[in-house]
């Protein structure tokens, strides 16, 4: 006998047509990037980040990102990184650089998967993922800041780091950037004078502690700047002077990286140019 005249087949027919089709399992071999929304991934065909020779006034910064970003791909040990300090001085441009680096030297052995700050509930997931695979990851969480009276978000990275029962896998690592100095106030300098961790119980600072790379990016000098310029404008060959690029700066209120790339951006415009 047919079902077509019971209303309920007819119902749970319907339903069962409304209900979109389950979402593909992630290939986490296939891309070089993905982000990570707390539930699935979506894959990003490139890695958008500058050539490391054209960030200036940071070398020291990126010989240890670079050289710790090298370890993990080679699946050699790797610290997870906290880089923090002054905006606009090219935290996240590193590290995009640094895997994009490590991707060209050896095709296929690491990719970059950001998570949002909103999605840090659903990394212990991500972890199970990444850990069954054979390929090393660094998992990028860009801008960190908690707000006053958010206890779970630093306790869950703080397990992740560091013994707890969701730890991440061998073959992952996290890299973390805040302009914020809460979860770093313990570090004066990049590692060289920490204050003594007895005396601070606060679950921001113990945070910091777990990195085992900490690197601090602060605000660059004039020449510094204008090196910044000179590298850009050279690679692109656009035409400076020195004194409009101050200027240029004083209208914005700061020296940065980001600054010196927005003159060099204002240069390219000026010459009907593309970057």
């Amino acid at each position: 006998m047919s079902d077509q005249g019971d209303p309920l087949a007819r119902i749970a027919d319907a339903l069962e047509r409304l209900v979109p089709p389950a979402a593909p399992e992630c290939d986490w071999m296939a891309s070089p990037a993905y982000v990570w929304d707390g539930e699935r991934a979506r894959t990003i065909s490139e890695i958008k980040a500058p050539p490391l020779d054209l960030l200036r006034g940071i070398d020291a910064h990126k010989d240890r990102v670079v050289t710790n970003v090298e370890r993990l791909a080679a699946g050699h040990a790797a610290h997870d990184m906290l880089l923090w300090g002054s905006r606009g001085m090219g935290k996240s441009a590193l590290l995009r650089a640094a895997v994009r680096t490590a991707q060209d030297a050896a095709p296929g052995r690491i990719a970059l998967v950001q998570v949002a700050q909103d999605a840090l509930q659903g990394v212990a997931r991500l972890f199970g993922e990444l850990g069954r695979v054979e390929r090393s990851f660094l998992v990028f969480i860009d801008d960190l800041g908690f707000e006053d009276g958010d206890g779970t978000s630093p306790r869950l990275l703080r397990s992740w780091l560091e013994g707890g029962v969701e730890a991440r896998p061998p073959n992952v690592r996290l890299a973390v950037t805040s302009n914020r100095r809460a979860i770093v106030a313990r570090h004066h300098s990049e590692q060289d004078d920490p204050l003594n961790p007895r005396d601070a119980v606060d679950d921001r600072l113990a945070l910091a502690d777990r990195f085992g790379l900490s690197v601090g990016f602060h605000n660059c000098d004039q020449d510094e700047y204008l090196a910044m310029i000179a590298g850009y404008a050279g690679h692109f060959g656009l035409d400076w002077q020195e004194a409009d690029a101050l200027e240029w700066s004083r209208r914005r209120g700061a020296r940065s990286g980001r600054v010196a790339w927005q003159y060099v951006t204002e240069l390219a415009g000026r010459a009907g140019k593309s970057l």
